[in-house]
C-alpha cells in the first residue's frame, strides 16, 4: 500500500518535473535567480517543520517586488509543488506511521479538495478563518498546559482507534475542502491528528503526502499561463528541495518533548496569522 503510495508520488514528480522544464524551455526561461533559490530553501525549511511556506513567500515577494501580485499565487505553487512532493516522498519513507492510516488520511484530504470545493467555496471565509483561529489557539493551549505537566500529555501513538480513525477522516476531508478557499492545511491536521494522540512525527507523512498530491495539479494550470515568472518558479524549487531534505531529518531526530513545543508554536503561530487574516478580510493562503 505504501510502495504504491510512494510510487505514485515519484510518478507525479518526474511528470511534474518534465512538463514544467519543457515549459520554461520553450518560453526561454530555462535559467535561476539567486535570490529566489535562497528565498525557497529558506521558506521551505521551515515549510517542512509545519509552519509554512506561503506567508513568509508572500510577503517578501511584496516587499521585494520581485513579481506584480498577480502572479504571486502562481509563482508560489508552481515554485513549490516539487520541494511539496520531496517532503512527502521523504517523510513516507522515514517515518513510522500505521499505513492505513496513512493512505485513508491522504485519500480523505485529496477527496475533500476534490470534490469538497464546489461546497467550500461558497462559505464565508472570514468565518472559517474565524472558527479555524480560535480552535488553534485553544488546541495550542491545550498543547502548551500537557507540556508543562498541567494535564496528560499523550501523543505517542502511531495508529489511532477505530473511532478516532473515522473522525480524522471526516476532519481531514474538510480540511482538504477547506484548503481550495486558500486555508492552509499543515496547522489544523497537525492539531487535529496531535489531539486524538498520534505521536506529532507520525502527523508528517500525512501531511505532506496530502500536500504532494494537491499541488501539482493545480501548479499545472498555472505554470502554463501568462501570469507566471518561470525563472523565479525554478528558483524557487531548486532551493527548496535540498532544504526540505535537511529540516525532515531534523523532525525526525527531535525528542518527542522537544517536537510538541514546536506544535505549540505552529498551532499558535498559524491561529494568530488566521485571525489577523479575517480581521483585515484576507485569504490565508495554504501551506
Amino acid at each position: 500500500m505504501v510502495a504504491i503510495l510512494l510510487m505514485v508520488l515519484v510518478v507525479t514528480a518526474i511528470a511534474y518535473a518534465i512538463v514544467l522544464l519543457r515549459t520554461a524551455s520553450r518560453r526561454g526561461a530555462l535559467g535561476l535567480k539567486g535570490e529566489g533559490v535562497a528565498l525557497g530553501a529558506v521558506t521551505n525549511f521551515f515549510d517542512t517543520l509545519g509552519i509554512g511556506s506561503f506567508a513568509p513567500t508572500t510577503a517578501w515577494l511584496k516587499l521585494r517586488k520581485l513579481v506584480p501580485d498577480s502572479f504571486i499565487p502562481g509563482v508560489m505553487i508552481s515554485g513549490y509543488a516539487l520541494p511539496t512532493l520531496a517532503q512527502g516522498l521523504i517523510y513516507i519513507t522515514l517515518v513510522e506511521v500505521d499505513p492505513v492510516l496513512l493512505v485513508a488520511a491522504i485519500a480523505a484530504a485529496v477527496a475533500g479538495a476534490l470534490v469538497g470545493a464546489p461546497v467550500a467555496v461558497r462559505l464565508p471565509v472570514r468565518t472559517i478563518q474565524l472558527t479555524i483561529g480560535i480552535a488553534l489557539l485553544l488546541a495550542g493551549g491545550f498543547f502548551a498546559a500537557a507540556g508543562l505537566g498541567l494535564m496528560p500529555a499523550g501523543g505517542e501513538a502511531r495508529s489511532l482507534a477505530p473511532l478516532p480513525f473515522a473522525i480524522v477522516l471526516v476532519g481531514s476531508f474538510i480540511i482538504g475542502a477547506l484548503m481550495t478557499v486558500g486555508i492552509g492545511f499543515y496547522a489544523p491536521m497537525l492539531a487535529m491528528f496531535s489531539l486524538f494522540g498520534l505521536n506529532p512525527v507520525a502527523v508528517f507523512p500525512i501531511m505532506a503526502g496530502a500536500g504532494a498530491l494537491m499541488m501539482p495539479a493545480s501548479a499545472l494550470r498555472f505554470i502554463k499561463s501568462d501570469r507566471i515568472d518561470l525563472k523565479l518558479v525554478l528558483s524557487l524549487a531548486l532551493g527548496g528541495i535540498p532544504a526540505v531534505l535537511v529540516a525532515a531529518y531534523i523532525v525526525k531526530s527531535l525528542p518527542l518533548a522537544t517536537l510538541r513545543w514546536v506544535v505549540v508554536a505552529v498551532v499558535l503561530y498559524t491561529g494568530v496569522v488566521m485571525l489577523r487574516a479575517a480581521a483585515r478580510g484576507r485569504t490565508v493562503q495554504p501551506a
